[in-house]
């Protein structure tokens, strides 16, 4: 026998009902860290542009509310000076990493460096020892971690997508864990998602993909893994139009994000087809 399917229609007020909620859900969904809470999940560099004013104009395209800045870049009291006056312009929370430096001695000078010149204890633990591939030290960075909390630093720890570290930065009191997705300025994306999915399961801070994020699918995909923001430079920063570049970021960290809160299907959950239409029951009545 013949089985009617009875449709189901949407009143325009179950549709717009529908839109608040999911509005809500966006506005209420914030990225925090230490205690402080950010719109944007999308996390800036401010090395690589073509001049100081594009920089600006990118990071207010982006939407971004945090910006890392090189302590290695500030030669003098003036190029200090300068640059926070640029960086300010935009309303932005400034993050000072310690890119350069090689042990934890030497990132902790930085990080104190970059207290007294940025006004700031907050900072992002940069330590890698090799010039040519820039991969951290595990190592060192928990060691400086450990006592740069000690000393009222807000630490967010530059890292191997290793779980084992992470956890002992999280233990050690970092803020957030920055995992990379691939070598800095690779453009690779996510070269190991298993480890990167176990990372953000077992964290209980913000994990924050940061490097080798190429193009703004590579962002899309960490935020669909769960991730709680991403940081991008160089391929922002080198594009042939970095405040188009910056808007495509944006727009690909916020589908991300929905689609994470959506529910991202589990790929390899089923091994056999399934219909998304299956409406031929009717033929075996």
């Amino acid at each position: 026998m013949f089985r009617c399917i009875r449709p189901v229609f949407l009143t325009i007020r179950d549709i717009r009902a529908t839109k608040n909620k999911i509005k809500t859900m966006i506005k209420n969904d914030k990225l925090i860290i230490a205690g402080e809470s950010f719109s944007s999940r999308l996390i800036l560099g401010t090395g690589k542009y073509s001049s100081v004013e594009k920089m600006n104009e990118s990071v207010t395209a982006s939407g971004a509310e945090i910006v890392t800045i090189a302590m290695k870049r500030v030669e003098s009291d003036d190029e200090a000076n300068d640059l926070l006056k640029q960086i300010n312009k935009t309303g932005v929370r400034l993050l000072p990493n310690t890119s350069g430096a090689r042990n934890a001695e030497e990132a902790i000078l930085a990080a104190q460096l970059s207290r007294e010149a940025f006004q700031t204890n907050w900072i992002k633990l940069e330590i890698h020892p090799d010039p040519r591939h820039l991969l951290p030290d595990t190592f060192e960075t928990i060691r400086a971690t450990e006592e740069l909390v000690k000393q009222g630093f807000v630490v967010l720890p530059y890292i191997t997508p290793d779980p084992v570290a992470c956890r002992r930065l999280q233990e050690s009191g970092a803020a957030a864990v920055m995992p990379l997705a691939a070598p800095i300025g690779s453009n690779l994306g996510i070269t190991d998602e298993e480890f990167i999915s176990l990372i953000i399961e077992q964290s209980t801070v913000p994990v924050v993909i940061d490097a080798g994020l190429g193009v703004p699918s590579h962002a899309a995909r960490a935020m669909e893994l769960g991730a709680d923001a991403v940081m991008v430079n160089t391929a922002i920063a080198t594009a042939d139009d970095p405040v188009a570049m910056a808007e495509a970021f944006a727009g690909a960290v916020e589908a991300g994000r929905k689609a994470y809160n959506a529910g991202v299907p589990v790929a390899g959950a089923r091994v056999e087809a399934e219909a998304t239409s299956p409406l031929t029951a009717f033929l075996n009545d």
